[in-house]
């Protein structure tokens, strides 16, 4: 691996975390009430656990994030506009969640799903006023705010190993 090379992930992850909580504060900036800092908070967390070594594994954990974001919020959505936020319903939301995953083959989506529950249940506790759907929403929208920041991030980016005629390029698609 050349020099260059191993700042090229830790660059990547940095720029798309910067680039990603800038869109998600932009974003959930014109949803008045709905904590801007929340929403590029988590835009830029997404960025920053979908970017990996390949754009292969980029890809692969994109959709888990994407799925898994997903699963999560309806789960929390449904709680939420049910009951109002408490740590023990969120363990329960949580076990719903990982179990649902689990239900529909897709086991190793639990964790995303899960923190994705958390962050849309921490959320309504900072604001028992927020609509439970459209913040769930909100996270979601985030999610993949922050995911597509880093499939953009890694495509654009040179893959400095084809340039050297190395064969492990760590950037292949």
């Amino acid at each position: 691996m050349t020099r260059p090379e191993r700042f090229r992930i830790p660059a990547q992850i940095a720029l798309a975390a910067l680039v990603a909580y800038g869109a998600g504060f932009w974003f959930t900036s014109l949803f008045p009430g709905y904590l801007p800092k929340i929403g590029a908070l988590w835009s830029a967390i997404s960025a920053i656990v979908v970017t990996q070594v390949t754009r292969r594994e980029t890809r692969a954990s994109a959709s888990l994030r994407v799925l898994g974001s997903a699963i999560g919020a309806l789960t929390s959505a449904t709680y939420l506009s049910l009951l109002p936020f408490h740590p023990v319903g969120m363990a329960l939301a949580i076990f719903a969640t990982v179990l649902i995953c689990t239900a529909l083959n897709v086991p190793s989506h639990g964790r995303l799903a899960a923190i994705t529950v958390i962050v849309v249940m921490v959320t309504a506790s900072l604001d028992p006023r927020l609509n439970p759907g459209l913040n769930a929403l909100l996270r979601l929208a985030e999610s993949c705010i922050g995911t597509g920041v880093a499939l953009v991030a890694v495509w654009l980016w040179p893959d400095l190993s084809a340039q050297t005629g190395a064969d492990d390029s760590p950037n292949q698609p």
